[in-house]
């Protein structure tokens, strides 16, 4: 039987389900999710393997989580639709995923256009039917309007979080991805380092347990990441804008950010298996969201780049 393989773009507006739909298709979590808009702020691969069953097609599909559309007003904005058009780009397949609990508006048209700028085919994923209950109605309504606005392969009601409808959209992707090479060993699941994927994890637990300004001004950048048999150490620099911030992430007596800390770490051992001594560093650094240079410094490709050797544990503030 033959084999098919193939890149498959995951393109929406934020907190339409995207990484949900990642996570879910691989079967492990590979991206944070938040209810947060623009949580993901990277391009993130995850790779699906079908197994050789009877009567059905083998192949592998390297999904792409990409960040939600958005007209961007900043650095930062600016980097993450790059990373959506770079995902775009000589990608087999788009998988246009809408939540179809909101009326589609003309920021669904900005989606849109990306999908015919770019030529390639697409599917629209209608998410979240779980949470329609019997209004049909207004999912055939959705799914009208939709093939008035674009000629799409296939129209798939699905539930990223429930798991409905994705062996079939499974099966339909496989189906129209070219004979192609095993791009990727059948046990590795994410291109992702354990140093990033670390870092997302840190991000996530602030996103969690801090208040609506901070996700839009906080990131974060490992410092150290020493992995040994038993023990991995790690460093981890918080940075936001402003100090008033910076105090929020802190918290009375350092209380907050032991919090995060102590999430953090139980879900980055579970991640590696090991035990993990984590340390968590806050720095301010106003307007980093506006620095091109900085914005382009987070990307974890470059980071890896740059690692020349070990460094040191950040200083105390």
């Amino acid at each position: 039987m033959s084999f098919h393989s193939g890149f498959v773009c995951i393109l929406g507006r934020p907190n339409a389900g995207k990484s949900t739909l990642l996570n879910s298709l691989v079967g492990e979590k590979l991206a944070i999710i938040s209810p947060k808009p623009q949580t993901t702020r990277n391009r993130i691969q995850g790779i699906v393997h079908l197994p050789k069953q009877k009567n059905k097609t083998r192949g592998q599909v390297i999904l792409i989580d990409t960040p939600g559309v958005h007209k961007p007003d900043s650095s930062l904005g600016r980097k993450m639709m790059a990373e959506v058009r770079e995902a775009l780009e000589g990608c087999n397949l788009i998988l246009v995923i809408n939540d179809v609990t909101r009326k589609p508006d003309r920021e669904d048209e900005f989606v849109l256009d990306l999908v015919r700028e770019s030529g390639t085919p697409a599917f629209l994923l209608l998410n979240k039917i779980d949470r329609i209950g019997r209004e049909k109605q207004k999912l055939l309504g959705i799914i009208d309007e939709y093939r008035r606005r674009h000629d799409f392969r296939e129209i798939i009601p699905i539930s990223a979080l429930k798991r409905d409808g994705l062996d079939l959209l499974v099966q339909k992707v496989i189906g129209v991805l070219p004979q192609g090479p095993r791009y990727f060993p059948d046990d590795q699941v994410t291109d992702q380092p354990a140093r990033f994927m670390a870092a997302e994890i840190i991000r996530e637990q602030i996103l969690l347990d801090t208040q609506e300004e901070l996700p839009y001004v906080v990131t974060v950048v490992i410092e150290q990441f020493e992995e040994g048999e038993k023990l991995t150490r790690i460093a981890a620099l918080i940075y936001c804008e402003r100090e008033g911030q910076k105090a929020i992430l802190v918290g009375k007596g350092g209380q907050m950010l032991k919090k995060i800390g102590t999430a953090a770490r139980l879900a980055i051992e579970r991640m590696l298996s090991t035990r993990v001594f984590l340390e968590l560093f806050v720095k301010v650094k106003p307007g980093w969201r506006e620095s091109r240079e900085f914005v382009e410094g987070l990307d974890w490709r470059r980071q890896l780049d740059n690692l020349t050797a070990p460094r040191k544990l950040l200083p105390k503030e």
